[in-house]
Parts: structure tokens; C-alpha cells; sequence
């Protein structure tokens, strides 16, 4: 009878030690990826509060009281233009995103619900824009852009992001859009409603697909620099990240500056992402399991 009792408490004690290993080795991992994801960010943040003389000399401490100053942040408002940059890169990425998301969702609704000659070939074509990567055409897109006038124009850097975005748009939408029931399509159609009233009632149901598309359309453009740099360098259209090279210099670089700029550049991205982290994790994971 002991044994048998020693035996369950064995068995209970390796059932309780895998289970434990179970859920603590992804936590550690998940820990790990944290750190290694925050740590850049901490440091930026952080050494944009410092002196020049503590962000080399102490870069990996907090600010303290000695070490604090916000000769960075004076730098960066008073001798730049930084409310220009913000404010044109807010207009690129608002402006794009809505865009995208309005055409992309009226392709993918003519896709996935009509049947014409040509669909699969239009949508292997789309598809075709998500592998190859925008920037390999530069060289078109400038030449492009310089034949209509739009070099240094937020109107150009808007196109593009568009054009950029709306492949991998349609792909994600025109699935999701698959996946709402035809009956429910037909049975607002036999009450009378229009295309439009249709196309309005389905976007709802793929709320999750659109959330998601949003955040993988705003991060890229609001972080970019290629584009910016290319096609609308002058004072008047540069973006955030653009804005931030001017402190960069080939022989002196205002790493004050520079880490001031970084900061408030995050600024609009880290409150997007407290105020719909809900949101964007539901998003990103019902685009998952599509």
C-alpha cells in the first residue's frame, strides 16, 4: 500500500513539475523578448533626459538629479522645425491609412464577392506586390513622381504609401470578406438594400482584419526615412524621421538632440498602442487564424 501511495505521489509530483516547466518556459521566453524589445527604447528615452557628458559617460543609468537636462528638447524646439515635421508626418500617415483602407476595402469587396473574367489573375497580381518590395522600383517611382510635379509634395509621398500599402490589403481583406456568410449578403440584397448598403454592413464584420491592416499600414510609414529622403527632402515637407538627420552631422552629431527627437517621434505610436493594445492584440491574432 506504501508503494502504491510513494507511486501517485511520484506520479503527482512529475505531473506538477511538467506542468510548471509547461508555463514557465514560454513566461522566461516572453520575459527575454520583452527586455530585449524595451531595452532600446529605455535607453533612448532615458539618455534623451541626460547631458552630453552622462549619455557617453553613464549611458546605461537612469537620469538622476545630476544627471538630468533637457538641453535636447530646448535644441530640438527651438532650432528646428519640429512642429513642421510632426505635423507632415501625421498628414502622410492619417491621410494614407484612410486611403488605403477605403479603396483596399472596395477592391477586396469586388473581389471576393463578384466572379468575372480575370479575378484570380487580378488577385494573383496583388499578390505578386506583397514579395517584391516597393523600394526595388525607386528609380521609376522618381522619375515618376519628377514627370507630375509631385518631388517634395506630401501628395507624392501619399501615393506612394498607398501604392505600397494596398496589395497586402486587398490579400488580407478579400479573405476576411470570404468568410461572411452569402446569406446574410442575399438577404439584405431581397430587402432592397444597394451594393453600397451591402459593402457598409460587411466592413463591420471584419472589423478585426481592418485593425489589423491598420497597424501594419501606420508603423511602416510613420517610421520611414527611404521615401521621405528621396522624394520630399526640402524643410517644408520632411517628416519626423527626416527631420531627425539634420542633428547628424559627418564630423559632429547633436546626440542630445538626436535622442530628444527619437523620443517625441515615439510619442504618437506608444500612446496608440496604451490606448488600443485591446484592440490590436484581438486584431492581430484574428489575422493569425485567417
Amino acid at each position: 500500500m506504501n508503494t502504491v501511495n510513494q507511486t501517485v505521489r511520484t506520479e503527482s509530483f512529475s505531473y506538477r513539475l511538467r506542468k510548471f516547466i509547461g508555463i514557465a518556459i514560454p513566461q522566461i521566453i516572453l520575459f527575454i523578448y520583452m527586455v530585449i524589445a524595451l531595452f532600446p527604447i529605455l535607453m533612448i528615452v532615458g539618455n534623451s533626459f541626460k547631458s552630453k557628458k552622462y549619455i557617453f559617460g553613464q549611458p546605461f543609468m537612469p537620469p538622476t538629479p545630476a544627471t538630468f537636462d533637457l538641453v535636447g528638447y530646448q535644441t530640438v524646439l527651438q532650432r528646428s522645425h519640429f512642429d513642421i515635421y510632426f505635423m507632415n508626418s501625421l498628414i502622410v500617415t492619417i491621410t494614407s491609412l484612410v486611403l488605403t483602407l477605403v479603396i483596399g476595402a472596395m477592391a477586396a469587396f469586388a473581389l471576393s464577392e463578384y466572379e468575372f473574367k480575370g479575378n484570380t489573375a487580378l488577385a494573383l497580381y496583388l499578390s505578386l506586390g506583397i514579395m517584391i518590395p516597393i523600394r526595388l522600383g525607386t528609380v521609376g517611382i522618381l522619375k515618376l513622381m519628377v514627370s507630375l510635379n509631385l518631388v517634395n509634395t506630401l501628395t507624392g509621398l501619399i501615393l506612394v504609401y498607398i501604392a505600397q500599402s494596398l496589395p497586402m490589403t486587398i490579400f488580407i481583406l478579400s479573405s476576411f470578406m470570404r468568410q461572411v456568410p452569402k446569406e446574410l449578403k442575399d438577404a439584405a440584397r431581397i430587402d432592397g438594400a444597394s451594393e453600397y448598403r451591402v459593402f457598409g454592413m460587411v466592413l463591420p464584420l471584419v472589423r478585426p482584419a481592418i485593425g489589423a491592416i491598420g497597424i501594419f499600414t501606420m508603423i511602416p510609414i510613420w517610421n520611414d526615412l527611404w521615401f521621405p529622403l528621396i522624394l520630399a527632402p526640402s524643410q517644408a515637407t520632411a517628416t519626423v524621421t527626416l527631420g531627425v538627420q539634420q542633428f547628424l552631422g559627418q564630423f559632429v552629431s547633436d546626440w542630445n538632440a538626436v535622442l530628444s527627437s527619437l523620443t517625441l517621434a515615439m510619442l504618437p505610436i506608444i500612446v496608440i498602442y496604451l490606448i488600443f493594445s485591446r484592440q490590436m492584440i484581438r486584431s492581430i491574432t484574428a489575422g493569425a487564424l485567417k
